[in-house]
């Protein structure tokens, strides 16, 4: 990264090859600079008061302007449990929030990546997903339904198997985060985790509870089982890789088994549930969870 100076702005240039012509590096002015210094001194005195996240997503917008928010504590042995949000309708929340809390959760490529060790730091959904995430049934509900283009996350580590996700995205215009700001969010995500973990990492953690949780275990366990009264097995392991947002490409890598193969099992999965399309099968996946 290199900080070129002039006499009224500091402009960062951060090179990457995904930049293009027409999105030019992020410029902050000494305006925003103080701004963001003020802000970021303010969240460092709210640390481990209740409004420390409306605080720390104050002073990111110094810098990146964000129009919806959400901290989640995610869990191994439980559903992810919302901590903090802004920038959803009133008039959404219950629908958007809660279809995704009681089960939608099940099928995010974020919290499938979580369960699998991804690691601390800075992630952009396009970095997580699979390869055909974006053209999947669970994209447009949980995703286009909701305002949210394209998110990104803030991962931090607590205890073993807990951490906490800031997720940004813009909810209200539903818009992408340019190249410029994703890589200015991934620059600020040193000072983001230190705070994070000076709020959210307990002095003294309690025991952990390594009890299941009895309806997150049904829930797993159903998308698990969904289809072996018809299905075989590879056609279950195919069948989730599709909810998932797989292609047949990816789903062979995933498998080890051969892109041909994977098209047969999923002709005959659509066959055995009398559907033609992706978003026929989700509809009865949904429906079988919500039974």
């Amino acid at each position: 990264m290199r900080l070129v100076t002039s006499p009224r702005r500091f402009t960062i240039a951060i090179p990457s090859p995904r930049d293009t012509a027409d999105t030019p590096p992020p410029e902050l002015t000494l305006a925003a600079l103080e701004r963001w210094h003020h802000a970021l001194a303010e969240a460092d005195e709210r640390c481990h008061e209740p409004d420390f996240a409306e605080a720390l997503i104050a002073a990111i917008d110094c810098l990146v302007p964000t129009e919806s928010a959400l901290v989640i504590l995610e869990d191994a042995r439980q559903a992810p449990r919302l901590l903090y949000q802004r920038g959803i309708p009133a008039e959404g929340h219950d629908r958007i929030l809660g279809r995704y809390f009681s089960r939608g959760y099940l099928l995010d490529p974020f919290c499938l990546a979580v369960d699998q060790g991804l690691a601390e730091g800075f992630h952009h959904l396009g970095e997580i997903a699979p390869d055909d995430f974006f053209h999947s049934e669970y994209y447009r509900v949980y995703y286009l339904e909701a305002g949210a283009v394209e998110d990104c996350y803030f991962l931090l580590d607590l205890a073993p198997g807990q951490r906490i996700s800031l997720c940004l995205y813009h909810g209200l215009s539903a818009t992408p985060f340019t190249r410029p700001e994703l890589e200015t969010l991934r620059a600020l995500a040193p000072m983001i985790l230190n705070l994070g973990h000076r709020h959210w990492q307990p002095a003294d953690p309690p025991p952990i509870d390594a009890s299941p949780n009895p309806l997150t275990d049904l829930l797993r366990g159903a998308f698990r089982r969904f289809g072996a009264d018809r299905l075989t097995e590879r056609e279950q392991q195919v069948c989730r890789l599709l909810l998932r947002g797989h292609s047949a490409k990816s789903s062979a890598r995933e498998l080890d088994i051969s892109s041909e193969t994977v098209r047969m099992h999923r002709k005959n999965l659509y066959a055995k549930f009398a559907v033609s399309s992706q978003a026929e099968l989700f509809a009865i996946f949904i429906d079988w969870i919500d039974r």
